[in-house]
């Protein structure tokens, strides 16, 4: 009898034991199923040959960053980083060594190898490089770019998450290059390059670009913003430089898209190409006209030859040493849930 007592007490403990590594197990697997550090390389040294294929192995509303580590090369894709794939970093090694390119375009056929939403051919909205749909992105370290050329609107970056920095990045394309898209979108920009054409900074974020360089490939507008009423800010430039390329003489800094657009231009170095007026009204949208008197465009302190503020348009303004006050990226970014990027230059 007693020998069957212990017995018994012995299958009990073995029992309890099989029980708790049960509840564990899972847990351990699922610890080694999702990394947080994933290398993307195309000579097959990584995890992945392809970003999207490393995008999409992060696991689904994760709450921990993901660190997707790009290796140098030129990657053929036209990337999407999905809502529930929240909280990702693609980092690059640097942006002239790590390229993400596309050359799709508004009114390019789509052909049956792509995702096309069911679409015969692309609009200004489908063609993307890259898509960022998910919370909590970071981009470092990258070339994004649309290479289609000037065949209209041809987009390399389309941002739609929120809380999404692009660091030490590169945007190229012409028009249409950079897609800030919905309102409950709060972007950083630091230390990155921005080329385009016309319109080539566009849609309806609370977005800041601090140290940036932007680049003027035509006559015609840098951003083309379209916030809604209800925004406290829009586009917000600090200490960025305005450049242009050769034969370039007429950019204004921005014109309304949509009645409400608010862009303001800080301590930026403005380069002879922007003109005396600096904004443009925007005229001829039936549905939206006379946007200038609801658009709140303005100025502070900038500098260069293209700053002179004596012919501006009547309806920007420049704002004062108190109004100055509430720029910060602590007031642009808050709301119901506040939100304050890390600054490193």
């Amino acid at each position: 009898m007693y020998l069957y007592k212990n017995l018994i007490r012995m299958l009990k403990q073995i029992i309890g034991l099989i029980y708790i590594f049960a509840l564990y197990i899972p847990n351990l697997i699922a610890q080694q199923e999702y990394p947080t550090h994933i290398t993307v390389a195309l000579d097959g040294s990584g995890n992945y040959t392809t970003i999207q294929a490393a995008i999409n192995s992060v696991r689904d509303l994760g709450e921990k960053q993901v660190i997707i580590h790009i290796k140098k090369g030129i990657y053929h894709e036209k990337i999407t980083v999905p809502s529930w794939k929240t909280n990702i970093s693609l980092i690059g090694e640097h942006p002239a060594s790590t390229i993400i390119t596309g050359d799709d375009y508004s009114g390019k056929p789509v052909t049956s190898d792509r995702d096309s939403l069911g679409q015969e051919k692309y609009s200004t909205f489908t063609s993307y490089t890259l898509l960022i749909q998910a919370d909590g992105v970071v981009l470092e370290n990258l070339t994004i770019q649309n290479t289609a050329g000037r065949v209209g609107q041809a987009v390399a970056l389309h941002i739609e998450g929120d809380r999404v920095e692009v660091r030490n990045c590169h945007i190229l394309g012409n028009q249409d290059t950079l897609y800030t898209a919905t309102a409950g979108s709060r972007q950083y920009y630091i230390n990155c390059f921005i080329e385009g054409t016309t319109d080539f900074i566009f849609g309806e974020a609370t977005c800041v670009f601090q140290y940036c360089t932007i680049k003027s490939l035509a006559d015609s507008y840098i951003t083309a913003a379209s916030q809604r009423k209800q925004q406290t800010f829009g586009y917000v430039f600090f200490d960025c430089k305005l450049i242009a390329d050769n034969g370039v003489h007429k950019v204004y800094l921005g014109r309304p898209w949509r009645p409400y657009a608010k862009t303001v231009f800080i301590r930026c170095d403005l380069g002879r190409h922007i003109t005396p007026e600096g904004w443009h009204p925007w005229p001829g949208d039936t549905m939206f006209p006379n946007k200038e008197k609801t658009a709140s465009y303005a100025e502070y302190q900038n500098t260069g030859k293209g700053s002179d503020i004596v012919h501006r348009v009547a309806w920007s303004k420049q704002l004062t040493n108190k109004e100055i006050q509430a720029y910060t990226l602590e007031h642009i970014f808050s709301g119901t849930h506040p939100w304050l990027p890390v600054f490193r230059q």
